[in-house]
């Protein structure tokens, strides 16, 4: 989800009558399995009770908000470009290159 956010996501508009472009899935970019290797989950054997009925955890969004800026943090790193907003795309990417 944050390598997605980070090079894919984004919700375009057209510009004469601001109506969405991208309003579906198949004109929705973003990142799938394949676009990521390596990946290890690694499960807890601890259960606390005090947390939920379940004793589960969630492994929700609100971890991801660091993975997008770490990978552009890795951009700017590598290119030396300073990114602002997402997506990070080669037409926000080029002009700052030597």
């Amino acid at each position: 989800m944050g390598l997605s956010m980070a090079l894919h996501e984004e919700s375009v508009r057209d510009i004469r009558f601001g109506h969405v472009v991208t309003q579906d899935l198949a004109s929705y970019h973003f990142s799938a399995h394949a676009d990521v290797t390596g990946v290890e989950a690694i499960w807890l054997d601890e259960v606390e009770e005090h947390l939920n009925p379940m004793g589960s955890r969630g492994a929700g969004e609100i971890g991801i908000v660091g993975a997008a800026a770490a990978v552009v943090n890795a951009v700017h790193h590598a290119t030396g470009v300073r990114v602002r907003d997402l997506p990070v795309t080669l037409d926000k990417v080029l002009p700052g290159l030597p």
